[in-house]
């Protein structure tokens, strides 16, 4: 077997985040129908600030058009369905779109060692 890069081993993990937040937010929106609750999950106050600042800082380096996806995916919750409709996009677009975005973000995350 070919031992893993480190690029890989991100990129892996970028998209296992990307999953869980996107499981979470689901959870929470059907149990509270809010989503910015983390100090429930065992954050800190300060963790939960560093860690949406660094979220923050990647996000601004993503094209306006793909910020606003991600955001909609991952910070409203969204489902590709809904956000496919309202940026006239199809499901598949959006999906495509979402996969481009999480690769971009994995490799600004992993050249700029966040």
């Amino acid at each position: 077997m070919q031992q893993q890069t480190v690029y890989d081993r991100y990129k892996k993990e970028i998209y296992r985040i990307g999953w869980r937040l996107q499981y979470r937010v689901r959870k929470i929106k059907q149990r509270e129908g809010a989503t910015d609750q983390i100090e429930r999950y065992g954050a800190t106050f300060t963790e939960s600030a560093d860690d949406k600042m660094l979220v923050e800082q990647l996000l601004d380096q993503l094209p306006q058009n793909g910020r606003a996806l991600m955001d909609m995916l991952y910070m409203q919750g969204q489902t590709e369905k809904e956000v496919a409709g309202k940026l006239n996009m199809s499901q598949q677009g959006v999906n495509k779109w979402k996969r481009k975005m999480i690769r971009q973000l994995s490799e600004t995350a992993n050249s700029q060692h966040y």
